[in-house]
This record gives C-alpha cells, sequence and structure tokens, in this order.
C-alpha cells in the first residue's frame, strides 16, 4: 500500500479562483439585469400624519 503526499496546492487554487471568479460574473450578470428591468411607480401619494405626541426630545 502506498501512500502519496499532495505537495501541489496550485490547482486546488486555480480552482478556487475560477469558482469565485464564476460566482462574481453571476452576482453581476444579476445586478444588471434587475438594473434594466423598469419597476411601475406608485400611482398613489403616500401620507401618514404623525402626532407631535409620539416625538420625544433626547438631548
Amino acid at each position: 500500500m502506498h501512500f502519496y503526499k499532495k505537495t501541489s496546492s496550485r490547482k486546488s487554487l486555480i480552482g478556487i479562483i475560477t469558482r469565485l471568479t464564476m460566482i462574481l460574473l453571476i452576482i453581476l450578470g444579476m445586478v444588471f439585469f434587475l438594473n434594466k428591468i423598469e419597476f411601475p411607480t406608485p400611482k398613489k401619494d403616500i401620507q401618514k400624519i404623525i402626532p407631535n405626541e409620539k416625538f420625544k426630545i433626547v438631548k
């Protein structure tokens, strides 16, 4: 039975860099395509009246 010691980590380093690059490209692609989508603006103005009693003065 022979045991081999793996002394080269170059292959694993290239694999990690490749995976990180692919993940980064996928995330950037998703951001790019989400930026291209035009979401509709709300048609109704949102107004909420806040009474003065809910404000607290902090000094």
